[in-house]
């Protein structure tokens, strides 16, 4: 069990210096399928979901002149939304079933995201409200609410640190409006609170950490690897999902 809490410690670690801070998006998609092959989703999914709050808290602070509600603002009414149907799937769910939910999710949105996938909307605002629905969907089943809206923001082509920022004012917002869905649903068990008072020591320096090197570090290199490493966890999801 020690070895277990150093490896989840790590992942959580690594996850939020290397990935997050740094980019803005993919702590809970690179931490969740890793840590699904130590505890139960129902647990892991409720802490992600409070150090994602602190995460994005963090990454706020350095981004926040960048932020423009008015681009996102239909986004999340939608995710807020269908996030309480996502946690009511969290609950009813079997554990094997979400870690194959899970890896094909970041194995689907991490390759769309390496090839490039671009679509144009002709009317953006009314393709906002599918993509809002199906991030809230995801954000309150997984804690991965973030692909359909990194897919999006693609599209359009947003400066780097308008991408951060857009994504951390979201992600702080949808969640919220989840950690009361969570907690009416029961979510919030005392090992949940245990694991995330034993981890959020090395998040909060991890996350530090990464928002120092978001300028240092060229993304487009990093995000490459990072894709790259995302697919594979899809993939380590899947297997642990379809074993048991």
């Amino acid at each position: 069990m020690e070895m277990e809490l150093v490896l989840i410690g790590s992942i959580i670690f690594f996850a939020s210096a290397m990935l997050q801070g740094i980019s803005g998006f993919g702590f809970s998609i690179l931490a969740i399928p890793l840590i699904t092959l130590f505890i139960s989703p129902r647990t892991a999914v409720p802490v992600l979901i409070l150090f994602s709050m602190i995460i994005n808290i963090v990454i706020l602070f350095s981004t926040w002149k960048e932020i423009n509600l008015r681009k996102i603002w239909i986004l999340l009414v939608f995710a807020i939304i269908a996030m309480p149907l996502g946690a009511h799937l969290l609950v009813i769910l079997n554990e094997n079933t979400l870690k194959i939910f899970i890896g094909s999710l970041i194995f689907l949105f991490g390759l769309l995201l390496l090839l490039g996938f671009k679509k144009q909307f002709k009317h953006e605002k009314i393709a906002m409200i599918p993509i809002g629905l199906i991030s809230g969907l995801l954000g309150g089943s997984i804690s991965i609410s973030g692909p359909p809206i990194i897919l999006f923001m693609a599209n359009k082509g947003v400066e780097k640190h308008a991408f951060r920022g857009n994504l951390a004012v979201y992600f702080f917002l949808l969640n919220i409006f989840t950690i009361p869905v969570y907690f009416l649903n029961g979510l919030f068990t005392k090992e949940v609170l245990s694991f995330s008072a034993v981890f959020s020591p090395g998040l909060l320096v991890g996350v530090i950490a990464g928002n120092l090197l978001s300028h240092k570090i060229k993304e487009d290199h990093f995000r490459k690897l990072i894709l790259l490493l995302l697919i594979l966890m899809g993939i380590l999801s899947l297997i642990s999902g379809l074993r048991t």
